[in-house]
């Protein structure tokens, strides 16, 4: 994959500034500016009112930390579908062990987070050593997963999550905005510094530009395409986490749905900050640009079918465009 942040292609040319380059790291964010602008010469007095940008920011959180969390297999080469199976299966472990089996909250946290990592060592396991294409691999472990969601909940929901974890997630607010919002800036800063400044980082970027030359020049490259799975499940399960403290409860179907946005944001933040490849400042960014348009969209009386439209047709036009920044070179995912 291009990596824009490379010398040759990210420092200013000797003639000055590399204006073209410029204009493609932050046309998306003045398209989400230039959205805001528009919706609230619309609607005034409720789109552009705190209380709605703060219901935005807070309430998107999990779709961040799932976006991040599916940006680690992306950026080695590899797909994760079973992402939002992941989030979901967390958020049940969760409520079992704190609702039904009377575990403080914490501990119960860590079950999930563990679990998390072992979906994603199955699915290193099977894509690396059998090497099978990680699309296949990740749908059929996400299935799985969703057969074992399904199984220890009984098909139900379950309510009743501890207030400690609801509390930490949404109810506390720092400038009227959930707690929520701020670890996933956090777990973006994070991992930006990780790919920017750590060698494990660089080699993961250096994997998913082509993994025979990086392995050529000494990098282990399974070593970097399984930890980009175990640390994709374990963020995937913190997104659980969220999940669980904003709703205090764990339903078996509803977080899936989040997979879609996620891999929309994710191609679609590969288009600016660090144009043609993924990084987790874009992807944020991309996150909120979606929402916001649901958001505008919603708030003017649109049809549900349009959420579905809207994201469907994001993803495809994000990967278009990703592959534009790329000059159409063919991404390596096996």
């Amino acid at each position: 994959m291009t990596d824009k942040t490379a010398p040759s292609a990210a420092a200013p040319t000797r003639g000055g500034i590399d204006w073209k380059y410029q204009a493609e790291r932050f046309a998306l964010i003045i398209a989400w500016l230039l959205l805001i602008v528009g919706f609230g010469s619309l609607m005034p007095d409720s789109f552009l009112s705190w209380r709605s940008f703060s219901a935005m920011f807070g309430s998107q959180s999990v779709l961040v930390v799932l976006t991040l969390a599916i940006l680690l297999p992306l950026t080695s080469g590899d797909f994760d579908l079973s992402g939002a199976s992941v989030l979901v299966l967390s958020a049940m472990l969760i409520a079992i062990l704190n609702v039904q089996m009377n575990w403080p909250v914490l501990p119960a946290i860590l079950v999930a987070l563990a679990a998390g990592a072992l979906v994603g060592a199955a699915n290193a396991f099977f894509a690396l050593y059998f090497r099978i294409h990680s699309l296949i691999v990740t749908l059929g472990i996400g299935t799985f997963v969703n057969g074992v969601i399904l199984w220890i909940s009984r098909s139900q929901t379950i309510a009743g999550i501890s207030m400690d974890l609801v509390g930490w997630v949404i109810i506390k607010r720092l400038f009227g905005i959930p707690l929520a919002f701020y670890y996933a800036l956090l777990l973006a800063a994070v991992l930006w510094y990780i790919f920017e400044y750590t060698i494990p980082g660089r080699r993961l970027l250096f994997v998913g530009r082509g993994r025979e030359v990086s392995r050529l020049n000494g990098i282990n490259v399974t070593a970097a395409r399984a930890a980009s799975f175990i640390f994709s499940g374990v963020i995937a399960a913190l997104a659980g986490v969220l999940y669980a403290g904003m709703t205090g409860s764990a339903d078996p179907l509803s977080g899936l749905s989040l997979l879609l946005p996620a891999f929309a944001a994710a191609f679609l933040g590969a288009t600016t900050i660090s144009p043609g490849r993924f990084n987790p400042i874009g992807s944020v960014v991309a996150v909120y640009f979606l929402v916001t348009g649901i958001t505008g969209l919603t708030m003017l009386g649109a049809e549900a079918y349009v959420q579905n439209l809207f994201y469907g047709g994001a993803l495809v036009i994000a990967v278009a465009l990703s592959q534009l920044v790329r000059k159409r070179q063919p991404q390596d995912f096996s």
